[in-house]
């Protein structure tokens, strides 16, 4: 039998969960495709039926992810709360992965997995009144900070595990999640500032003989 007419031995989600299962165990540094193929008793090359390479795995798993973020009820409450529970509620798929947050971002990244996040992000902006540009790119802004945060509570947990972390060096002893919300908190509310999009205007013509603060230069 010609090798590209073997049988598949595994489906493409099986693969994925299997990986996602080695994430958990193992860690992001950890997945390879080798230990993949051994846990499903496989040679590496039969995973490429599934996947043509390492990044494509990785994007699907984070995509994976951000699809297990739980479903925000819709309410009748005002804008900026659907952007506080999105936000939330990405932060705790993150959470439910060793590395998740890690792995999210390295594939975005790579403008690969987990553009849904995004997505979900801008709907929940979109409701305060904002347009499509400023949505997407407010979603884009707070899903680096929900990454940021997320990836450091994950890497402190693994290294409270291990041991290594003196008592008392975290930058802030406030619990993570209202460390969180905190953050969310600051960001919807200058989101929501009669300024925000001013740090993109052009500057005012200058006189004649003045610099770009409009200062006339000493003699």
């Amino acid at each position: 039998m010609p090798a590209d007419s073997a049988p598949r031995r595994h489906t493409r989600d099986g693969v994925a969960l299997a990986a996602l299962a080695i994430l958990d165990e193992w860690g992001l540094a950890d997945l390879t495709m080798r230990r993949l193929a051994t846990s499903l008793d496989v040679q590496p090359s039969a995973l490429y039926w599934h996947f043509p390479n390492k990044q494509s795995l990785l994007a699907d798993l984070a995509d994976l992810i951000v699809a297990r973020v739980r479903p925000v009820a819709v309410t009748d409450a005002a804008w900026p709360e659907p952007v506080r529970a999105e936000a939330a509620a990405l932060r705790d798929a993150l959470l439910a992965y060793r590395d998740g947050a890690e792995l999210v971002a390295s594939t975005l990244a790579l403008g690969l997995g987990g553009e849904a996040s995004v997505t979900r992000l801008a709907d929940a902006i979109a409701g305060g009144g904002f347009d499509a540009a400023t949505s997407r790119r407010a979603a884009v802004a707070l899903l680096h900070f929900v990454l940021g945060q997320v990836g450091y509570e994950q890497q402190r947990l693994q290294f409270d595990s291990l041991g290594v972390v003196p008592a008392g060096s975290a930058l802030d002893d406030t619990p993570p999640h209202e460390a969180f919300a905190f953050g969310v908190d600051l960001f919807v509310t200058g989101l929501g500032a009669p300024h925000l999009g001013t740090h993109n205007a052009r500057p005012a013509p200058t006189g004649r003989g003045t610099d770009a603060a409009g200062r006339r230069p000493r003699a």
